[in-house]
């Protein structure tokens, strides 16, 4: 799978070789699914996943409409922080209080902690 991978970028190349390896020893259940993170240059995206059926059980983002209202203005640190909580309460909603970290080759920092934070501050274990 590693072999395949044809980003010109060598840093998101880099990413996606961490990506791989860290996927290859965490998974998600319908119990306990991963909270897989994506981060572009101007938005966080947040999936819970159960990896045994392939389904995405709760997601969010900021482009949903009523996050959009909620954090515009505010700096990306917080926009992300708040998407932690929103996909920690979707998942509260579901009885879901646990979850595995994907932090999909990013690094435990910034935006993506912020994010983690957010849904513990929400209630989810991980």
């Amino acid at each position: 799978m590693a072999g395949h991978i044809k980003y010109v970028n060598p840093k998101q190349r880099k990413r996606v070789r961490r990506k791989i390896a860290i996927r290859l020893k965490l998974s998600g259940t319908p119990e306990r699914p991963r909270l897989s993170v994506f981060r572009s240059a101007r938005y966080v995206y947040a999936q819970a996943i159960d990896d045994t059926t392939g389904r995405v059980v709760a997601a969010a983002s900021e482009l949903e409409a009523a996050l959009k209202t909620a954090v515009s203005g505010k700096p990306k640190k917080q926009r992300a922080r708040a998407i932690g909580k929103a996909i920690g309460d979707k998942l509260l909603a579901l009885n879901i209080k646990a979850v595995v970290f994907d932090r999909n080759g990013y690094i435990y920092h910034g935006r993506v902690k912020e994010v983690a934070d957010g849904a513990r501050d929400a209630g989810l274990t991980f």
